[in-house]
């Protein structure tokens, strides 16, 4: 018993030095898009925004893409079956200018996600050289555009991608989101991504600038149709098909409200969660005992152990907090939070565990209004 507590302590402190190692580098290899000096002149960009019952946060998106620097930008927003005043709010908007125009999504084809569908229908009627694909909760700064632009337009990259500031309510969202990024940046390989002998992908669904010939290469959103993971599935086909990938980090630049509470993150989880694990129960199974394992073991078993094992499990536990607290800092996120980091991992596994047996038990994924056949979801393979 004590060999094998010795060998997982080991285990562990390894997992988590090289993790906070892997984040270091990120940290420093990524770019910040706040350094990147806008281009106020370019290529036409082709902004598809994709929206659902954003009332709460439309018209600031909205408006904050008309106030863009950059001098060429056609926006295009697909309005999806809306069951609130997301429509009536943009035609109030579009009847003002006529840089916006609106479409209205009425019914839903059939082997389509919505808000798949919704990007499609935008992509095929954009007119500009770069499509932007984002968020309808989403809100750029005035320059956001004219810097992502440039490494496209003069350092032939074919797709840029940025992470942005979550804005988060209540500290126990602040600390599940800590943790994710936390792991995101490692598990993504973020600091690889630019390197076009490296597969290491990314896609974020905030932020996804791409060539129109890059997306057409790839067959657009008809390859990814049916995947909750639209936005990370992107940058894999992108990726695969020799296209070159940019990541920023833009938390001064693009904001978003992620979710009001935990409980809307865990009904938001139901979306991505199992097909993230592959619709694997093997995988996810295994996701959750090394989540434990790794996040919230070492907390415990430190103070039930002694000599070289407690030693290792202290190593564990400061890696973690040290990678945990970094994330904070460049997250915008109070520095207190590094203390809840077991907490974190109880809730990002509670989360995940509720959203893929739900997923399993209901036999699918019940998003925004419409139900999704888990065997449709599982058939769109990537």
């Amino acid at each position: 018993m004590a060999v094998a507590g010795l060998m997982l302590a080991a285990v562990l402190a390894v997992i988590a030095v090289a993790a906070l190692a892997l984040q270091t580098r990120a940290f420093a290899v990524v770019p910040r898009l706040g350094t990147v000096e806008p281009l106020p002149v370019g290529p036409r960009v082709s902004v598809i925004v994709a929206a659902r019952d954003e009332e709460r946060h439309i018209r600031t998106a909205v408006a904050a893409l008309l106030a863009q620097d950059y001098r060429d930008v056609e926006l295009i927003v697909v309005e999806d079956r809306s069951t609130d005043r997301t429509g009536a709010i943009l035609d109030s908007m579009a009847a003002k200018t006529s840089r916006l125009v609106v479409e209205h999504v009425k019914e839903l084809p059939a082997g389509w996600l919505g808000k798949n569908h919704a990007l499609h229908r935008g992509a095929k009627r954009a007119t500009g050289d770069i499509l932007l694909f984002i968020d309808g909760d989403v809100v750029l700064d005035r320059t956001a555009i004219a810097r992502a632009i440039r490494p496209i337009a003069e350092d032939q990259a074919d797709h840029v991608t940025v992470t942005p500031l979550m804005e988060l309510p209540t500290w126990p969202l602040k600390a599940v989101v800590a943790y994710f990024l936390t792991w995101g940046v490692v598990v993504s390989r973020s600091w690889a991504v630019a390197n076009p002998r490296s597969s290491a992908y990314i896609g974020i669904g905030a932020f996804n600038m791409v060539r129109a010939t890059s997306l057409a290469a790839v067959g657009g959103f008809t390859r990814i149709r049916m995947r909750p993971d639209d936005d990370l599935m992107l940058g894999k086909l992108l990726k695969a098909a020799g296209a070159r990938t940019k990541l920023y980090f833009a938390m001064d630049l693009v904001s978003v409200e992620w979710y009001r509470s935990i409980a809307d993150a865990t009904r938001g989880f139901r979306k991505n969660s199992y097909t993230v694990l592959q619709y694997n129960p093997i995988f996810f199974a295994a996701a959750v005992v090394g989540t434990l394992a790794q996040g919230f073991l070492p907390f415990i078993a430190v103070w039930f152990t002694n000599g070289v094992t407690q030693g290792l499990f202290g190593v564990t536990i400061a890696a973690l907090m040290a990678a945990f607290a970094r994330t904070c800092i460049e997250a915008r996120l109070p520095l207190w939070l590094t203390l809840t980091y077991p907490l974190a991992t109880l809730l990002e596994c509670g989360m995940v565990v509720t959203a893929v047996t739900r997923t399993i038990v209901a036999g699918g994924i019940d998003w925004r209004g419409t139900f999704y056949p888990l065997e449709e979801l599982k058939s769109n393979r990537v």
